[in-house]
């Protein structure tokens, strides 16, 4: 497969807009302002995981195995699951009294925040962000998707 700027410059943008533009519909008197904040932050987890982890991975598994639909959507839900602990860690950090030092350790608090139900935006929008590159990447005419290239 190849590298796609179209793709990595849209699909991680669709989930944050989505959950943006839905958030900011319901809170507040000032939906725009709610969007364009919520869509900032967003964007810096879904480029940064897009940027760093998704793609290397994807380059190395497609030296490993052929690249299908299914197994870049695969790759995107099980990294989707493992970008969920770099933003626990953040939030454990600032959990304490006052924004100060945590109170419990970071296992038990990464299990306590597994259990909610919203844990599950993260691999849902790794699938969703892999599954809109790859179809990026393979509606482009004269893009190879054969796996080794």
């Amino acid at each position: 497969m190849r590298f796609s700027w179209t793709g990595l410059l849209v699909a991680p943008l669709l989930v944050p807009a989505i959950g943006a533009a839905f958030m900011g519909a319901l809170l507040g008197n000032h939906p725009v302002f709610t969007f364009l904040l919520l869509l900032a932050g967003g964007s810096i987890v879904s480029y940064g995981v897009s940027i760093f982890l998704f793609l290397p991975c994807l380059f190395l598994f497609s030296r490993w195995r052929p690249l299908t639909g299914f197994n870049v959507c695969l790759l995107g839900l099980v990294l989707g699951a493992a970008a969920f602990v770099p933003v626990t860690w953040f939030e454990w950090k600032s959990s304490g009294s006052d924004s100060g030092p945590p109170t419990e350790s970071f296992l038990t608090f990464l299990v306590r925040w597994s259990a909610d139900p919203l844990t599950a935006i993260y691999p849902l929008a790794g699938l969703i962000t892999a599954a809109f590159y790859w179809w990026l990447v393979t509606r482009q005419p004269g893009r190879s998707v054969a796996g080794r290239e």
